[in-house]
């Protein structure tokens, strides 16, 4: 009897062991990132606020969680805290496109579109940090997401040597978020093995367009 308690304690604490695994680096992800979560007026200056992408539809219009998260980098805009945005999205198909309706929205409320670089090719958040960096070659960001999203971009983007912080955009109570909340613990995880172990190459790379030094309208076509 005594054999088979062991045994069965043996398997209960392999069976357990992905899950404890899974929960310390959810923490980890979360302790590490929440010094760089800020408020709009503390927020540092950067080179660019990134605004990631949000389902969009077809009539043109955005989602509640996109527009506050566009709403939010349009504050940082007001407060001066960076005049250049990245907004990263998925342009994968062309009857679907988050990026130019993000352009859009910003437009329409006095955003210069040369001030405006889209990341056609933002189809994760992970893709979206690479790109930042490899692509638009910033140094010195300002993410601007919802907070349960916030803290994995915040912490990716820093392993990945950005200069980064981020901003929440939480200005209402959205529809699903404990489906998101539950999901986004395996998303912090994957990310966590994506920046420290696999360090995959996103979908597409491509030329530099420098944030600081190109015009935005440069990104107007392609991925």
């Amino acid at each position: 009897m005594m054999k088979f308690k062991r045994k069965l304690a043996a398997i209960l604490l392999l069976l357990a062991a992905p899950l404890v695994f899974l929960f310390l680096i959810n923490s980890a992800v979360k302790s590490a990132a929440s010094p760089y979560i800020v408020s709009v007026e503390v927020a540092p200056q950067a080179e660019a606020i990134l605004v990631l992408g949000a389902r969009v539809y077809p009539n043109g219009s955005v989602s509640s969680m996109l527009g506050d998260r566009l709403d939010v980098a349009l504050e940082l805009k007001d407060a001066g805290k960076a005049n250049r945005f990245i907004v990263s999205g998925d342009h994968g198909q062309t009857d679907y496109d988050e990026v130019n309706t993000m352009r859009r929205y910003l437009e329409q409320r006095k955003v210069e579109p040369q001030h405006i670089f889209m990341d056609h090719a933002g189809f994760s958040t992970y893709e979206s940090l690479y790109r930042a960096k490899d692509i638009f070659k910033a140094h010195k960001i300002i993410i601007v997401t919802q907070q349960y999203h916030l803290m994995r971009a915040v912490y990716t983007a820093r392993q990945m040597g950005l200069d980064a912080y981020g901003v929440a955009s939480d200005k209402q109570m959205y529809a699903g978020m404990p489906r998101y909340e539950t999901r986004e613990v395996l998303a912090r995880n994957k990310d966590f093995i994506y920046v420290h172990l696999l360090k995959p190459k996103p979908t597409y790379l491509g030329e530099p367009i420098p944030v600081i030094t190109s015009d935005g309208r440069m990104t107007s076509d392609g991925k």
